[in-house]
């Protein structure tokens, strides 16, 4: 029991984890930098759908309920991508700099962002894991640090480095569970003859040790998701997919076959119906007022 409230154990234990999940990505040749290369387009396209734009002013409305205010703010934006929170933070007009590695969400990102003024969006495309804070003067340099499903929090010293950087609040978000697929999951028993897995993420200890550490934070756990319907062939090639980059099995012949007829037995017409879900956790660190915050109308 006396290790439940012993940082360093579960700061231990958190990098432990991290440490084989990066040995494993390294191994399957996955740069989690360049993760995103392929998908750009469709990623962008997503991030400015209504849709997107639909969540990414649920968040800022969460985060402006709680004391944060953007007219005139600094922000650093790690993992901007192309611009899904960069693009409505400067809209409502704070300064941004915003952190990308991926050259086609650079890109976009540039494109997406052209038309504000000079001075407004700082580009910077190196990994922040990278990046000496102190050397580039962002100790403390910014009224907000926003972190949004982005694999730079990965143990409690990439957690202390995005505080530091911080000045009134730091914003985090990771999956509380891993993505779900809803084909994934009907076919996961025929292809692995066991149930499917439930587990839980990092975000447990990042909870734990900001309790521990004595900080100041509200935090959010939701569940979301989307559906879209696709051609049998695209289901195929997306389950496995998904079973190769998710669930690191491999894309052999027999694991092909059990899919392919599923589908064809299960979905006869050419058109599928799939869902995307998953639990989401969002905490906001608070550094400069640690009181209770209300909202006033």
């Amino acid at each position: 029991m006396n290790d439940f409230f012993n940082a360093q154990v579960w700061e231990n234990m958190w990098k432990e984890e991290s440490d084989v999940k990066r040995a494993s990505m390294k191994k399957h040749g996955i740069d989690p930098t360049r993760s995103f290369d392929s998908k750009a387009q469709t990623f962008d396209k997503q991030s400015f759908s209504r849709e997107g734009k639909e969540r990414a002013r649920r968040i800022m409305g969460w985060l402006e309920g709680q004391g944060v205010s953007f007219d005139n703010a600094t922000v650093l934006d790690i993992g901007a991508a192309s611009g899904v929170f960069s693009v409505p933070f400067a809209e409502q007009g704070a300064r941004v700099t915003a952190i990308e590695t991926s050259p086609p969400l650079i890109e976009l990102l540039k494109q997406n962002t052209s038309d504000f003024a000079e001075g407004q969006m700082q580009i910077v495309p190196s990994p922040f894991e990278e990046i000496d804070v102190t050397a580039m003067g962002w100790v403390k340099s910014f009224d907000l640090v926003f972190v949004s499903m982005c694999p730079v929090i990965h143990d409690w010293d990439s957690v202390e480095k995005l505080i530091q950087c911080a000045r009134k609040f730091c914003y985090l978000s990771m999956p509380v569970v891993p993505p779900e697929h809803s084909l994934v999951k009907e076919v996961w028993p025929l292809v692995t003859d066991q149930p499917y897995p439930s587990k839980l993420t990092e975000m447990g200890y990042l909870l734990h040790l900001l309790y521990l550490k004595g900080y100041a934070y509200e935090s959010l756990v939701t569940r979301e998701g989307k559906s879209k319907e696709v051609s049998r062939e695209a289901a195929l090639q997306e389950v496995m997919t998904w079973l190769e980059h998710h669930h690191r099995l491999p894309m052999d012949e027999r694991s092909y076959e059990i899919v392919s007829d599923y589908l064809a037995q299960t979905y006869p017409s050419d058109q599928i119906v799939i869902r995307e879900e998953g639990r989401y956790g969002k905490v906001l660190i608070r550094l400069e007022d640690p009181s209770m915050y209300t909202r006033s109308n």
